[in-house]
């Protein structure tokens, strides 16, 4: 789904969508567009991730919703009222910084009560609700501190709390776990995603790590050179990728290009670089002739197949990483020396050796003829 993608409604008329871009394009020198045509609808709940590499137009798109960046065209709506001339204060949207982004001469309380104060609540309910945020992190023994006496995950809790804390029906975040180390970062990957289960609060998140986003997220739109290259739930992505690009970019990937010789209906015939020939789910080839690129994941590649798997083909190992849960195999296959299976460690020996030719094999279902 590549060019200008249609996620709901793109005619002015309102739906039932909580967030609604529609037709929303952004350019920051009049000429090149960076966001082309973006036509999406989230809904009132969701946690939607906009996923890509730098420069794929997500962060511009979040930042047009929280209005630090103007739409050049089309119209962005929250809650059915359209938000292109309202300034960011006033759109009442929670956001979280990639830096923090706190005051470093005010505690953790003034920093979390600044937002309510801002907001004119009285002080007894000001205190309530910042004790309630700073609890909703386990934070709660932090209220006096200054944030240099934090560490770095400690005054993330501290910005997601500060984010919540006046309750907004919208949440923003941005890179917001990108400074932590990895143990660190996926236990917040979690955290977030129970608070965002528990509060039911809407929350757009832009990241551009895959594994974050397949687990985090309701939906993920990957982005693209401005547009949205596929909108899906992370199982959808990963296993029923809708181009190349999606395919390269979430998860681990095997390629393998060819020729179309026979479609038959949802599935084809292609004829391999090499000479050898697959069956493979047609996904993005539509005739007789064309080229594509399979794509396959590692660890649906089984080494000495059964006779019965649909596609087989020689291999030579060129390389054993022993990885604990798994040994990474990787193999040259049909011209790609960069052909990887993953076989799952059950404490056998397996007698696989640098150099040895076998076969390797799958199922055709797992195997996606993509655009080339």
């Amino acid at each position: 789904m590549s060019g200008n993608q249609n996620n709901g409604s793109a005619d002015g008329s309102q739906n039932d969508a909580y967030v609604s871009f529609q037709r929303v394009q952004k350019s920051y020198d009049g000429e090149i567009l960076v966001v082309k045509d973006l036509n999406l609808d989230i809904a009132q709940g969701e946690f939607i991730t906009m996923l890509g590499p730098s420069g794929s137009g997500k962060t511009t798109c979040l930042m047009m919703l929280a209005g630090f960046e103007p739409a050049t065209n089309g119209e962005i709506f929250i809650g059915g009222r359209s938000i292109n001339h309202i300034p960011p204060h006033k759109r009442g949207i929670g956001m979280v910084f990639q830096n923090y982004a706190l005051f470093p001469h005010m505690s953790i309380g003034e920093n979390l009560a600044f937002p309510l104060e801002v907001r004119k609540m009285n002080k007894a309910d000001a205190e309530k609700q910042v004790k309630r945020a700073l609890d909703m992190v386990q934070m709660g023994d932090f209220i006096n501190r200054r944030p240099a006496q934090l560490s770095g995950g400690q005054q993330q809790r501290i910005a997601l709390s500060r984010a919540l804390v006046f309750e907004p029906e919208l949440v923003l975040m941005d890179e917001p776990l990108g400074a932590l180390d990895k143990q660190l970062r996926e236990h917040m990957q979690y955290e977030i995603k129970h608070i965002h289960e528990n509060l039911g609060v809407t929350v757009v998140y832009v990241t551009h790590d895959q594994s974050e986003a397949l687990t985090m997220s309701d939906r993920i739109a990957v982005f693209n050179d401005g547009v949205i290259q596929q909108l899906s739930s992370p199982d959808d992505l990963y296993e029923r990728p809708q181009n190349a690009f999606v395919a390269q970019f979430i998860g681990e990937n095997n390629k393998l290009s060819g020729t179309v010789t026979k479609i038959n209906g949802d599935t084809c015939t292609v004829k391999l670089d090499d000479g050898g020939v697959l069956e493979a789910d047609k996904v993005n080839v539509s005739a007789v002739g064309d080229r594509t690129l399979l794509s396959l994941r590692p660890e649906r590649v089984e080494i000495d197949p059964t006779s019965d798997m649909d596609d087989i083909l020689d291999a030579k190992i060129e390389e054993l990483i022993y990885l604990g849960d798994h040994i990474r195999v990787r193999m040259n296959v049909a011209g790609n020396d960069e052909f990887i299976a993953k076989v799952r460690n059950r404490g056998e020996k397996r007698d696989l050796k640098k150099g040895q030719t076998i076969k390797v094999g799958w199922s055709s279902s797992d195997c996606k003829a993509l655009d080339a």
